[in-house]
């Protein structure tokens, strides 16, 4: 007979890391054929301006959360629950209430982040107490060892299990080598939600940068609005008399998404977002053979290896991003070697299957266990 597991976890929109491999995570069916799997979104915001902030409607939304998980709990036997939780803020203080009620019913718990800052959250008497309530017999799912230090105050190694994200394979026949790029200007490449911390004014000062240095190219920006509006940012643009380098494209999906990622040369990521623990955008970049120039923030050492498949450069580092920018830009064959480097440590560690195959491995040992 299947363990009946219980996944409580986001699910888009909005379209964030965690709600994109919670949407892998409920479509797997390799997860789905070996767990009878429930899921309930924990998801109570709908866009990314929302996210963080408090209304009527979403105190509903949330109390109507709590009576789903109650209902479901009093109606069904769990054997274990899989909760997306967040490290810190108001969103964790409403997911403690979600872990008291999975408790009450001495439901087993593993935790999967796709953030961090519980180490800095941890601040007062208060928090330690609730924190040592929340892992107490519990295990915990990170994307990378390199963010373990931010749990182990709480949580015992052995109750750690790391899962790096994976991504789907190319669907469409949009593989373009770059061999056959006929681009007239290398292009760089920006796809995130326009969020001030994942670096987009940065990247602007590093292209300003690189024009006062005569130096040729394109740079793409892809994504939806963040606490900068896409007006901001075409704003900055031509304030930058950047109009004729830089462009704003909007959101993109699927076909487009695939093809702005095949057309490009370079993706520049350079985050300092203080919740950063993996970039999933960095595995799409590495999907489709590109360089990478990003930062040495959360687990993002363990996907862009400096100087093997792109650089890290330092955070907030408008300068540092210009100079490996300017590298990449004037040598192709180095693009090449990095791009191909990073398809290939992709198809080692990073893809879909992989990922769905960890996922299963990590809940099956938490069963085992707990039937010890």
């Amino acid at each position: 007979m299947k363990a009946k597991v219980l996944f409580i976890l986001h699910l888009a929109p909005p379209v964030h890391g965690a709600s994109v491999m919670g949407s892998y995570i409920q479509g797997s069916s390799k997860i789905n054929s070996t767990f009878q799997s429930n899921y309930i979104n924990l998801s109570t915001a709908y866009s990314l301006h929302d996210i963080g902030k408090t209304s009527l409607n979403k105190f509903i939304d949330v109390f109507k959360l709590y009576v789903r998980i109650g209902t479901f709990l009093t109606k069904n036997k769990v054997d274990l629950c899989y909760l997306t939780i967040n490290a810190k803020g108001l969103a964790w203080f409403k997911e403690l209430i979600i872990v008291g009620i999975l408790k009450s019913f001495h439901v087993p718990l593993i935790y999967h982040y796709h953030n961090k800052g519980v180490k800095l959250n941890a601040n007062s008497f208060l928090k330690i107490i609730l924190y040592k309530f929340q892992f107490k017999n519990s295990k915990s799912i990170l994307l990378s060892n390199l963010l373990e230090e931010d749990i182990m105050q709480f949580v015992p190694k052995k109750d750690i299990y790391i899962c790096p994200n994976g991504i789907p394979e190319i669907s469409s026949i949009l593989d373009i080598s770059k061999n056959d790029k006929d681009n007239e200007y290398c292009r760089i490449l920006f796809f995130s939600n326009l969020i001030e911390n994942k670096g987009v004014y940065i990247l602007l000062e590093a292209c300003k940068l690189l024009i006062e240095k005569n130096i040729s190219f394109k740079c793409i920006y892809i994504g939806g609005d963040g606490d900068i509006s896409s007006k901001q940012l075409n704003e900055n643009i031509r304030l930058l008399n950047l109009e004729e380098v830089v462009e704003y494209q909007g959101k993109k999906y699927g076909f487009d998404k695939e093809l702005a990622f095949s057309e490009s040369d370079i993706f520049a990521f350079p985050t300092f977002y203080s919740n950063e623990t993996f970039g999933l955008v960095n595995l799409e970049a590495m999907l489709h053979s590109l360089p990478i120039i990003s930062t040495n923030e959360g687990g993002i050492p363990d996907i862009v290896i400096d100087g093997v498949n792109g650089y890290l450069v330092p955070q907030q580092n408008s300068e540092a991003l210009a100079d490996k920018l300017e590298i990449l830009i004037k040598n192709p064959e180095l693009r090449l070697k990095m791009g191909f480097a990073g398809k290939k440590i992709y198809e080692e560690k990073f893809t879909l299957e992989i990922f769905e195959k960890r996922i299963v491995e990590i809940l099956q040992d938490c069963l085992n266990q707990k039937n010890v």
